[in-house]
């Protein structure tokens, strides 16, 4: 993981309350250190810009947490955007006291005039929270803005491979290299299928023990595979794995019907599964959004992630299933029955993996969704990955939603979403909004009531 550099910028002027802005800005170092020990923090307040100058000196920060200790004026804003293109969280903090008597802070002033002066600058995205230190609320953003700035940094570095094309009809999955490095900083490079079913060919037998022990090991039923079919498989594995380490790929989206029924004979669907769980987000169907959008998940749960389709809606359960020909990574198989290997549902060839996901009490829905005129968009929801057997022939989890399931389905469908989404283990809406907000994007999320919005929280 790089190096992650968040910086706090606490400005005001020496003509308000400064006994109240001290206590203000001793209370948000305490939470900034806490939530990441890495925090700069200047040794004293800014109240003018020469101090704000000063301390900047030197400094390069991955995020910018701007805060009106009192009110400020653009100036102070601007000083900073001059300096820095990073993301900023802007914080206005609550006003201590209201008594009739003097205005201590006037915070919420200063966010307006440093707001103005971020849209000024060619509009330039932000993420905003209002609130005292302690405040639920403002822990909540502040760890967000933390989470999503070090994804989107992270992002920067990752190199992405695109196998082969998409198939005919399943463009919403592709993808321009000079689109990827200019919206996300995102590398990528492409290879045909071809190239590494001709790499896996060379392979001899002598070469694939190990491949083998090691699916064996995180499967369960491999031995009903064909002999050959197994060899393949560790063929495949082992020029994926050689592909991915001589050209640091982060994650990447493979083709895998028809080819590799169709010129190799064995499907790649158990390969991308074990992939998944070594930590390379892959994606079927060469979709590339849609393996960026498993490796924005991935980071942010550091576990693997569930790429499918929804394909079940059930208003009596409020639940919505997700499924895939077989490349779930093994380890979201259910305990009871471990990562069953089974054929691919439409070609009867296997391996392809075959399971129900495991249970587990959080869950984000996720997309990186592209629109025709190239702009991007955050599908967004959360609910319940539920205690559900295989529901069909390869692999599915079954999601109770916190929005109406129809609801949902029927207003992502409506909005022309693309047909592969991601399942993330645990609650991460906040931050991928976040996210959204640091790309300037537009957010699609489903509430817990499933009311609609863009680009705010209700």
């Amino acid at each position: 993981m790089m190096s992650f550099t968040p910086v706090y910028i606490p400005v005001g002027v020496p003509t308000f309350h400064l006994e109240s802005a001290q206590d203000q800005f001793e209370r948000s170092i305490r939470l900034l250190r806490g939530i990441d020990g890495n925090f700069v923090v200047p040794g004293e307040m800014l109240l003018s810009l020469d101090k704000l100058r000063d301390y900047m000196q030197g400094l390069q920060p991955d995020l910018i947490v701007f805060q009106n200790l009192t009110f400020a004026n653009a100036a102070y804003m601007s000083e900073v955007l001059r300096r820095f293109d990073c993301p900023v969280l802007l914080w206005t903090l609550r006003e201590p006291v209201i008594d009739g008597g003097r205005l201590r802070l006037n915070s919420l002033t200063g966010a307006y005039s440093a707001a103005n002066t971020l849209r000024a600058f060619d509009y330039r995205p932000f993420s905003y929270v209002f609130g005292a230190p302690e405040e639920e609320e403002t822990v909540a953003a502040v760890k967000a803005g933390v989470a999503a700035a070090r994804v989107k940094k992270e992002m920067r570095s990752l190199k992405m491979a695109a196998v082969g094309h998409t198939p005919q009809g399943f463009g919403f999955g592709r993808a321009l290299d000079s689109e990827l490095m200019n919206t996300f900083g995102v590398e990528l490079e492409a290879v045909e299928a071809r190239e590494l079913i001709d790499e896996a060919k060379k392979l001899a037998d002598s070469e694939l023990d190990s491949a083998i022990a090691e699916t064996e090991k995180v499967t369960a039923g491999l031995d009903k595979t064909p002999e050959n079919n197994i060899r393949d498989h560790a063929r495949l594995l082992e020029a994926y794995r050689s592909y991915i380490k001589n050209h640091n790929i982060g994650a990447l989206a493979s083709r895998c019907w028809p080819d590799f029924f169709t010129a190799f004979g064995t499907p790649v669907c158990t390969v991308l599964s074990m992939l998944n769980d070594e930590g390379v987000a892959a994606a079927c169907e060469a979709d590339i959004y849609g393996a960026l959008s498993m490796w924005i998940g991935m980071q942010l749960s550091h576990e693997p992630v569930f790429f499918g389709d929804p394909v079940s809606l059930d208003e009596g359960e409020n639940t919505v299933t997700f499924w895939h020909c077989g490349a779930a990574a093994c380890s979201l198989a259910r305990h009871d029955t471990g990562a069953v290997v089974g054929v691919h549902p439409n070609r009867k060839i296997g391996p392809a993996m075959d399971f129900g996901c495991e249970a587990f009490p959080e869950a984000t829905i996720f997309r990186v969704g592209r629109e025709p005129d190239g702009t991007f968009r955050f599908f967004i929801a959360e609910g319940e990955a539920l205690d559900k057997p295989k529901q069909f022939i390869g692999t599915s989890i079954v999601v109770r939603t916190f929005s109406d399931s129809r609801a949902l389905v029927e207003r992502s469908v409506l909005d022309g979403f693309e047909p592969h989404f991601v399942v993330i283990k645990g609650l991460h809406a906040r931050t991928l909004e976040t996210l959204a907000e640091m790309y300037g994007f537009e957010v699609c999320r489903y509430t817990v009531d499933a009311d609609f919005y863009r680009n705010k929280e209700i």
